[in-house]
């Protein structure tokens, strides 16, 4: 009789244990490259993996915002004396944390830079072969700081208990409003890395052009080119103005070089443009991505855009 009852109340846990599992729902994980300009400081404070894309000097090669920082990437490209290059992040590298997170029972939303600029979506695609069940690889289309914007709505949207599927589907319709805005303050950089003539950045420099610049289709785009940095920021906000940013969702302000002293001019005149308190909002050093051709002193502003219209 003892083991009759042992035995039903064995098989009653059994019901329970198993039960308990199949409604404990599966973790989400958040993966992006470099490009989009998180820290790896604040990657862990959100609980998300940036994965980095490599930086080389010539014959030296250092992992993004790893092995070498902001600070040491500007350091060293302001000698001018080798244009570095980006490469980006292999397959196999993809498909182990595709794996890692499969074998936990995970989840994975991986964010690339846009494909027009980058083989890592390709990258991804390939590692995800396989893992269909558990992981969807998202072309933002975007990078820096509007790559940026896109997973911090994901890492949004994920803590407030949103499902893997549910932010999928909301992140894919939601990334087409994702805008930024920029002002390079040099035209030196663009010339060194073969995207200027010489001739054009000569004369650019002489007449002070400030390119105000965005990201359209996954290409840069020149909006405008404005002659000094005062007309420039003016500029960058009647187009940002003229989009009616969605401060319900993120928005990120992005700066290139040693210090944050361009940003925080152009925040400091533009009091108010950003609905007040400047700068308490969302502030982040730019890497190698597009500091590699902006070179130091450039700013921007990413946002999700509530006017559906295209620049």
């Amino acid at each position: 009789m003892i083991d009759g009852i042992c035995i039903l109340f064995y098989i009653r846990l059994e019901i329970y244990y198993v039960t308990i599992q199949e409604e404990v729902p599966m973790a989400v994980r958040i993966l992006m490259d470099s490009a989009c300009d998180m820290s790896q400081e604040r990657a862990a404070k959100l609980n998300v993996n940036v994965m980095p894309l490599k930086i080389r000097f010539g014959e030296d090669e250092y992992l993004d915002g790893v092995t070498m920082t902001n600070e040491e990437f500007y350091e060293r490209l302001e000698k001018k004396e080798i244009i570095p290059k980006t490469s980006q992040i292999p397959p196999y590298e993809y498909e182990r944390e595709f794996a890692s997170a499969k074998e936990a029972g995970d989840q994975v939303l991986c964010f690339t830079l846009s494909s027009g600029v980058s083989g890592c979506y390709q990258s991804a695609c390939l590692a995800a072969q396989g893992y269909e069940d558990c992981v969807s690889v998202i072309d933002t289309k975007q990078f820096c700081i509007s790559e940026l914007v896109i997973v911090e709505r994901a890492i949004q949207l994920r803590d407030e208990g949103k499902s893997f599927r549910e932010i999928d589907e909301i992140i894919r319709e939601e990334m087409k409003d994702a805008r930024v805005v920029a002002v390079f303050d040099t035209l030196e950089y663009l010339q060194l890395g073969g995207r200027l003539s010489k001739a054009a950045a000569f004369t650019g420099t002489l007449l002070s052009i400030k390119p105000v610049l965005t990201i359209e289709d996954g290409q840069v785009k020149i909006l405008a080119k404005a002659r000094g940095s005062r007309h420039a920021f003016k500029t960058m906000n009647e187009v940002t103005g003229s989009l009616t940013p969605d401060y319900d969702r993120p928005v990120c302000f992005g700066f290139t070089g040693r210090t944050d002293e361009t940003i925080m001019k152009y925040l400091n005149e533009s009091a108010g443009f950003y609905g007040g308190n400047e700068r308490g909002k969302n502030i982040v050093s730019v890497g190698a991505t597009i500091g590699t051709y902006a070179g130091p002193g450039a700013v921007a502003a990413a946002f999700f855009a509530k006017t559906n219209r295209t620049f």
